[in-house]
């Protein structure tokens, strides 16, 4: 079905290693409800409309919604409203309610329930709109519902989306066929001059992607049968905001559409199809599974706590110590902050975090005062294997050979978890000879190494044997793959904690 198994796999990365565009987010506590007047009664069914998007927006994920914690909070709602008004607009009348924060971040902890803060990616979605045999791509101005929703959806959930422009620049970067087969290296070109964090390309259609079962689900969707693939599971009264009431008026013709996406993320490529019948629909509730796996990266759990030694580099001034440690105590995945040592331009600090460190790490790769580095050893390394770019950073050097390794995740199917292999027409004979003889691949050393919880990189590869001390390993004792050949002499030195280089200003 797709000519690439690797979707994608390469504009995560060289993204990364961009400067990063994510948004911090306001008015995660606020939220709008459309009423008919100022009445008692529809003010008060208003708040509690408005706390359960508040609680959607920060908890983010739907699941929140049916935590018995937060349902009785809702009944409840007016006691963490901090102040309300009513607002007018295009002749509709709206109550804009804001909640206090430390009131509603309390009810998630007793619920145990994870945070997302504030700070948070931004994500480029291109939409590929199939009507029988003519394709094209969504401007953000299109003359469609669907970026106006997409926008709603971008504003109820918390999560900046952004569509492509469409203009001069992207006709000459954009060829349709690129995008709806999925060919890596031209989506991340056209892709470049967003600066997104995260690329999504998703596909609707009511042609080419439908098969015959396709369209008899759909159809049956029409006759009331109630396995309805991937619809929302709550009704008017649960889903408050999030039902369409606005795009009622405007419903398309009842025609099957099946839809897909793809999506870079976590160390797998993610894919998932619906089909149905009304395409907003479904671009929404694609845009919701989005919106949670994006969350799991950059979720914060109050009730977890750890200890994370970290070091820093290129500090040179007392300024530059106070921005550095002012900068570690805002960050929403830090609970407090301890420096534990001062030495010439380094510094080392005990976090402890609200969460686990991955998500510290996910949080702390949105912006670009503070990276982590790679060594120049293994930085050395990393050149070995086709990281020419000299930087030293762990990223992209290494994943022309670690593509044979990806994980894709087929999400909402039985068998949900696969690995792809490429064509070994693109591969080079030695990488090609490595994926028929590796028993360990590149990805499975990175991977394993990803600072995750307990299972972090010191731990996998340099053990912390001390302050300053440092644990060697030979490439023969992590892998096999005889596309290392020529690099298995040399040996990696890692760090015993990670190292971060802090950006003056």
């Amino acid at each position: 079905m797709f000519r690439s198994p690797f979707v994608l796999l390469m504009l995560f990365f060289s993204l990364c290693s961009a400067k990063l565009a994510a948004l911090e987010v306001n008015d995660l506590y606020q939220a709008s409800v459309i009423v008919e007047s100022q009445a008692r009664e529809q003010r008060e069914q208003a708040i509690k409309e408005a706390l359960q998007a508040v609680f959607l927006k920060v908890g983010g994920k739907k699941s929140v919604l049916t935590h018995d914690v937060l349902k009785k909070a809702k009944r409840r709602a007016s006691r963490y409203v901090s102040q309300y008004r009513y607002q007018q607009k295009d002749q509709l009348l709206s109550l804009v309610v804001s909640f206090n924060e430390a009131k509603v971040n309390q009810l998630f902890e007793q619920a145990s329930l994870a945070l997302w803060g504030s700070l948070r990616p931004q994500v480029l979605l291109w939409i590929i709109d199939e009507q029988g045999a003519s394709r094209r791509i969504l401007a953000s101005d299109a003359d469609s519902i669907i970026p106006a929703s997409v926008n709603d959806f971008s504003v109820k959930r918390g999560l900046p989306i952004i569509m492509p422009l469409m203009d001069l620049t992207d006709n000459e970067l954009v060829v349709v066929s690129d995008f709806w087969e999925y060919f890596p290296e031209q989506v991340q070109q056209a892709s470049l001059r967003y600066f997104a964090d995260t690329i999504v390309v998703m596909r609707v259609s009511d042609s080419s992607l439908l098969s015959e079962e396709s369209i008899a689900v759909a159809l049956n969707e029409t006759t009331g049968d109630e396995k309805n693939i991937k619809v929302d599971a709550f009704d008017d009264v649960a889903c408050g905001l999030l039902c369409d009431h606005e795009n009622e008026q405007q419903e398309e013709p009842e025609t099957p559409k099946v839809l897909d996406w793809r999506v870079y993320t976590q160390g797998a490529l993610y894919t998932q199809k619906y089909q149905g019948i009304n395409k907003v629909e479904l671009i929404n509730q694609g845009l919701s599974d989005i919106t949670e796996l994006i969350y799991q990266s950059y979720a914060l759990l109050a009730s977890t706590e750890n200890d994370f030694v970290i070091e820093v580099k290129n500090v040179t001034s007392l300024t530059s110590d106070t921005q550095l440690f002012n900068f570690l105590t805002d960050l929403s995945a830090v609970k407090s902050v301890t420096l534990t040592q001062a030495k010439g331009s380094v510094r080392h600090f005990k976090l402890d975090l609200i969460g686990s460190r991955a998500s510290f790490l996910a949080s702390l790769k949105l912006n670009n005062k503070l990276t982590q580095k790679i060594e120049p050893q293994l930085g050395a390394f990393t050149q070995a294997i086709g990281d020419n770019d000299g930087s030293g950073n762990l990223g992209t050097g290494f994943n022309s050979l670690s593509h044979h390794g990806m994980k894709v995740i087929v999400l909402g199917e039985p068998e949900f978890t696969t690995i792809e292999q490429p064509d070994k027409k693109t591969l080079t004979d030695t990488q090609a000879t490595a994926l028929d003889t590796s028993e360990v691949t590149l990805q499975d050393i990175f991977d394993n190494n990803a600072p995750s919880g307990e299972n972090n990189m010191n731990n996998v590869v340099g053990a912390d044997t001390g302050e300053d001390d440092f644990q060697l390993k030979s490439l023969s004792e992590l892998s096999n793959t005889e596309a290392l050949l020529d690099v298995k002499a040399k040996q990696i030195i890692v760090p015993s904690i990670p190292v971060f280089y802090w950006e003056q200003r």
